[in-house]
């Protein structure tokens, strides 16, 4: 039986979605039959979506993303005028995105996996961050784009190394102390 365009692309995004939360929560050890069957869809299924699992998880990274830059989005709707950036880095660096791996940044959950990844995989981590950090380039200081954009990478990539060693923490007062002071020194880094 042949399903309308519509619903495979629903299935589709069905997929990409809960792979994109299991990734995070699991890393590269997410079985596609156990994932398939979490969807109450068929194993055999997946390929009409995916061509391996190595494409699944690349584009997983973008959903993922996606996910963050609606945390970002919502920050800066929060925002005092002149704090957009102190928003983003306190959302970011926030106990609650900590606590949601599942949820949270796929570069703090998966950055170790993703680099073991294929070419591939790789390849769509390029893509999904420089697009990321065109959304957040502008909220940095610079005199010029490529400046903006250095800060942009420098900033996340020290953020997310920042959220990956808390989550690490057992301790939640070593934790939280460790977002408290990455916060404070980022917001005063950036001169947020």
């Amino acid at each position: 039986m042949r399903y309308p365009a519509e619903r495979k692309e629903e299935t589709r995004k069905k997929i990409l979605d809960t792979a994109a939360r299991r990734f995070r929560a699991s890393g590269g050890s997410v079985g596609i039959a156990d994932l398939m069957k979490e969807l109450d869809l068929t194993h055999g299924g997946f390929y009409r979506h995916f061509d391996s699992k190595d494409q699944l998880f690349g584009e997983s990274i973008g959903t993922a993303l996606a996910e963050i830059r609606s945390i970002i989005h919502d920050a800066l709707e929060n925002a005092r005028q002149g704090h957009e950036l102190r928003a983003v880095i306190e959302a970011y660096l926030s106990t609650r995105h900590c606590a949601d791996i599942a949820g949270g940044c796929p570069i703090a959950a998966l950055a170790g996996e993703i680099s073991r990844s294929s070419r591939e995989v790789r390849k769509s981590m390029d893509r999904w961050i420089r697009e990321h950090l065109t959304h957040v380039a502008d909220l940095l200081p610079g005199k010029t784009s490529d400046e903006r954009r250095r800060n942009a990478l420098v900033l996340f990539s020290g953020m997310s190394g920042t959220l990956a060693v808390a989550r690490a923490i057992e301790q939640k007062a070593l934790r939280e102390q460790l977002l408290s002071d990455a916060r404070k020194f980022y917001i005063e880094a950036f001169d947020a």
